[in-house]
């Protein structure tokens, strides 16, 4: 065929393709799809999965971290065993309030990196523009359940949220995100799940009866707030938190030890001032 020289074959139906061919002529499969990162066949279909292997793609969201001019500090990683970064998180500041949402994708639920990333981007908006924490949990929760085209497609996530003033802080969660004081490591929220650990509450249209957590209270002693996903806390048992450094450094300390713990899962941790340690 002049003009053309045999280019391999299609990386789904493995038909002979010619260079210059835009779409494969037995399957249709456009040859300009992106590479997989798993198996490396140019088979990426546009929802972000590899028509091959199955993969759902890596995003953007592998690695993040956020500093705030206070010090305040967040890092989320995808950590050592899954494919993609599922966990999402916000960190802001308005006036001398400071907020962060830390949401973590339900594993079981489809898209659950859409649902976490929806989520924290609509509560942590509505909490920075003086929104309740029910008010800000409430459009988090239309959200995410607008993502879901049937029973079988509802992306899910957990979810904790911190509003932290000068005089008081307010917590609200569901499901199995946490936040600690340090440097004690007291745990100030509880978990919504069952002693197996599956959850009992999340953010999703299949979530029935959800009610929202919600503490205020006035930190007495200069320290650290912790929000962090499970990520992390699966590996603090009998872990010495750092004492040292800065917001970020510390975030990073925590990192490194679940990663070196075995890095199951994603791992968000956002760490903020409190008392005089905002100054």
């Amino acid at each position: 065929m002049t003009g053309y020289e045999k280019a391999a074959s299609c990386p789904v139906c493995e038909a002979p393709v010619l260079a210059g061919d835009i779409y494969c002529e037995a399957c249709g499969h456009p040859m300009g799809a992106p590479t997989c990162a798993s198996c490396g066949a140019a088979a990426v279909d546009a929802e972000g999965y590899c028509e091959r292997c199955g993969l759902r793609q890596p995003t953007g969201r592998d690695h993040a971290e956020t500093v705030l001019d206070n010090g305040a500090a967040a890092v989320t990683d995808r950590g050592l065993r899954r494919s993609r970064n599922e966990d999402a998180m916000a960190l802001l500041a308005s006036g001398d309030t400071i907020v962060a949402v830390v949401c973590d994708g339900v594993g079981s639920s489809p898209r659950a990196d859409e649902a976490s990333a929806v989520a924290v981007e609509t509560a942590a908006a509505a909490l920075a523009g003086g929104a309740s924490q029910q008010e800000a949990f409430d459009l988090a929760g239309r959200a995410v359940a607008k993502l879901a085209t049937s029973v079988y497609d509802a992306p899910a996530c957990t979810y904790v949220a911190a509003v932290v003033e000068p005089d008081r802080i307010t917590l609200g969660w569901a499901g199995d995100t946490r936040a600690y004081s340090l440097p004690d490591g007291g745990l100030l929220t509880e978990d919504d799940a069952i002693e197996t650990g599956e959850i009992t509450a999340w953010l999703g249209a299949d979530a029935e009866g959800v009610t929202l957590h919600v503490r205020t209270f006035t930190p007495h002693a200069p320290g650290l707030l912790l929000v962090c996903s499970d990520g992390l806390w699966r590996y603090l048992d009998g872990y010495a938190f750092p004492s040292a450094g800065t917001p970020l450094e510390m975030a990073r300390e925590m990192l490194r030890h679940a990663l070196d713990s075995g890095g199951q899962d994603n791992v968000t941790i956002a760490l903020i001032p409190l008392g005089e340690a905002r100054e």
